[in-house]
């Protein structure tokens, strides 16, 4: 089987264990399927996300360009903190930004090697989890905003990492009685003043359940220096394809490469 086309972040659909797809071009695969399957893939050109262009990506598959006028690749995105949509205040496209920021938004403690803070928009739960790989999800605040949940998030990263260290969570290490609850309780104390209303204490833990074994070893492989790679699919966690001998692709940091993918039976 041959597929081609531009990378975007796999899709989702969470179960047990986690499916995950991948469109190439006309085509959707189901990644899971390929699981113990030989991959060929090499890498053929550009995309960007936005302008669809071909030249090189500058960052989140964006050209130089995009990155810097996309409304999609706004500080905001980063940092939600610096959010003004709420005051009539656009960055870029005022519009744009009031869809993504104006919408009900969840900060959550999630399980990647440790535990970490994180916001994103209550219609992207368990997405986000999935991607950054959690293995336990616990959401503790729901904002009506993306500013309130980013100042939230200020004051507890004081306190908490809010980024994943990849290598760890694809270690895959954890204790079974790991309790979030106890994370959220201690850290109360810490919401702003002006944002203790939204403190929660209805949710549950989540559990999320991937295809996935740890290997003994891990190593990163990229498509800019390794253009054509070949290997034996193992698993899938986060936004990695995991392959035999503990060679790893990051399919969100190739958003906007173009592809040729191959499948052979072993």
């Amino acid at each position: 089987m041959q597929f081609s086309g531009q990378i975007l972040k796999m899709c989702t659909q969470n179960g047990k264990p986690i499916q995950y797809y991948m469109t190439l071009g006309s085509d959707l695969i189901m990644m899971n399927q390929l699981i113990g399957k030989k991959l060929s893939i090499r890498h053929t050109g550009y995309q960007c996300v936005c302008c669809d262009r071909d030249e090189k990506l500058y960052r989140m598959g964006y050209c130089k360009k995009c990155f810097f006028e996309s409304p999609y690749a706004s500080d905001t995105i980063i940092r939600p903190e610096l959010s003004t949509a709420h005051l009539g205040i656009g960055e870029r496209d005022l519009e744009v930004e009031k869809s993504i920021q104006l919408r009900p938004h969840i900060v959550y403690l999630a399980y990647t090697g440790y535990v970490k803070v994180g916001v994103t928009r209550e219609s992207q739960i368990p997405t986000r989890w999935i991607d950054q790989g959690a293995t336990f999800a616990l959401p503790i605040a729901r904002t009506d905003n993306r500013y309130e949940a980013g100042m939230i998030e200020v004051a507890l990263k004081e306190h908490l990492s809010d980024k994943t260290n990849w290598r760890k969570m694809l270690e895959d290490d954890f204790e079974d009685d790991l309790d979030l609850k106890d994370f959220r309780d201690k850290i109360r104390g810490y919401f702003p003043e002006d944002f203790q209303n939204f403190y929660s204490m209805e949710h549950e833990m989540e559990r999320l359940d991937y295809p996935y074994e740890a290997p003994e070893k891990i190593t990163s492989v990229t498509l800019e220096k390794n253009p054509e790679f070949r290997g034996t699919l193992t698993g899938i966690k986060g936004q990695y394809l995991s392959f035999e001998g503990g060679f790893f692709i990051n399919v969100r940091a190739h958003e906007g490469y173009v592809i040729n993918l191959e499948v052979s039976h072993l």
